[in-house]
């Protein structure tokens, strides 16, 4: 246990809360493994229905611990120190295996059979936008500052940020964030696509919450299909996602929530998902 991450689960809703406030909730070796520990533990949590990814303190995640690699650069007294991505004196296969081993945090974020919301209640940046990326559905107040950042402190990106951001708003545009590494606004990434909505702070709380609760409610099982059949369709051919989506829907004919949401649809009612 850490104090770097925090957990909650009410409803349904696991929340993951990055908890290094005096740091713009900055990674640190332990915070990225309580994350990854936890999303495995709740991938196949039947209990779990939806997961929520969030910052403390007004801000999502700034990403890499710069003030870490500084001391790293300049030989200072806690050089060497873990951050996330490995000492700095280990060997680079050694570094390799430590940073590839975080990356799965995105993995999970991005296939696990649970939809993934990343609330950016402010700054989003490097690493910690990537994970916001690999989150399913991102919901930032309108005045968050997010940014790819990378290029400003001389490094080329993790956690896949690269991949989503090219996905999201095509490989020139990509391009174009990471090489400037250009602030926007919650408002701005919206209308690129980078971000689902730009929410007023005054109806930030409020409007997370609803939409918390409603993916929640949807058909738990139905939903890991279908970000399975959308994953496929990032990569594959349509012959891939005919195959993925044939498969798919005839296992959802078997489960509870279709069945129950069928006979809901006769007699003219809304379905209420028991998420089996």
């Amino acid at each position: 246990m850490t104090d770097h991450l925090l957990e909650h689960f009410a409803d349904g809703v696991a929340t993951f809360t990055m908890n290094r406030p005096e740091t713009r909730n900055a990674f640190s070796t332990e915070m990225l493994a309580a994350l990854l520990a936890g999303l495995q533990r709740h991938a196949t949590r039947k209990e779990t229905r939806a997961v929520v990814l969030t910052g403390a303190a007004g801000a999502f995640s700034a990403g890499g611990d710069v003030k870490g690699f500084a001391q790293n650069a300049t030989g200072g007294p806690d050089a060497g120190k873990e951050l996330g991505g490995g000492d700095i004196r280990d060997s680079f296969d050694q570094q390799l295996h430590s940073l590839r081993s975080a990356n799965e945090i995105s993995v999970f974020l991005h296939e696990m059979p649970k939809p993934t919301l990343a609330v950016l209640p402010g700054a989003a940046a490097g690493a910690g936008l990537s994970l916001a990326l690999a989150c399913d559905i991102r919901i930032a107040q309108a005045d968050a500052k997010i940014t790819t950042a990378f290029s400003k402190v001389g490094l080329s990106g993790d956690f896949g940020g690269s991949y989503f951001l090219t996905h999201l708003v095509g490989p020139a545009k990509a391009r174009e964030l990471y090489f400037s590494a250009e602030v926007l606004s919650g408002t701005r990434a919206a209308e690129l696509g980078i971000v689902n909505w730009a929410v007023e702070a005054a109806d930030f709380e409020p409007i997370v919450a609803t939409y918390a609760a409603q993916l929640a409610n949807l058909p738990t099982v139905a939903a890991g299909y279908m970000k399975q059949n959308l994953n496929t369709a990032l990569r594959g051919s349509l012959a891939d996602v005919l195959n993925s989506e044939a498969i798919r829907m005839i296992r959802t004919f078997e489960t509870e929530d279709h069945k129950a949401a069928a006979v809901a649809f006769v007699e003219k009612r809304p379905p209420l998902f028991a998420g089996r």
